[in-house]
């Protein structure tokens, strides 16, 4: 596995493409600025394979999985969480008009020299970390009056509501 600074911007050469599809297999620090600003505090380097080739005139497709984890916090209780993720998605390169509009389609302008994934790469990595995510489904949460933990009891308070 290469790692890669996206920063720097992954970009497969299309003349690589006339021989064949081209597998992707790539390591993202997780501190690479082409994933900042996305909300996700990524804790290890996001792997990222697949194989991207040819699907008609001025088209591409690539066929990849991103696996990785991410920290967080429990919605309910706040406990620090650590959110794994592994997402296979499908991107399409064109410079057809009719489907720049769809989802998971990236436009491309002629003449087409390069393909550049990153878009592709940050955007799959934002839509696979859970936004609301929890410790576990039976979580108690935190007592709106006191903030005590109700995972570890009630909290004496007197006005927690009643848990099940």
């Amino acid at each position: 596995i290469v790692e890669l600074k996206l920063g720097a911007m992954l970009r497969v050469d299309v003349r690589t493409l006339r021989r064949g599809s081209t597998s992707i297999e790539v390591s993202v620090p997780a501190d690479d600025s082409a994933l900042e600003g996305l909300g996700v505090n990524l804790v290890e380097p996001v792997r990222v394979t697949g194989v991207l080739q040819a699907a008609g005139e001025g088209t591409y497709r690539l066929a990849g999985r991103a696996q990785g984890s991410a920290r967080g916090e429990c919605r309910r209780c706040l406990k620090d969480l650590t959110l794994p993720f592994d997402v296979q998605f499908d991107a399409v390169f064109t410079t057809s008009q009719e489907m720049q509009d769809d989802p998971g389609v990236y436009p491309l302008s002629e003449p087409v020299t390069q393909i550049d994934l990153t878009k592709a790469i940050r955007e799959e990595v934002g839509f696979a970390v859970p936004t609301y995510a929890q410790c576990r489904e039976e979580c108690a949460g935190l007592c709106p009056h006191c903030g005590a933990d109700l995972n570890e009891g009630p909290c004496g308070c007197g006005q927690a509501p009643e848990t099940t």
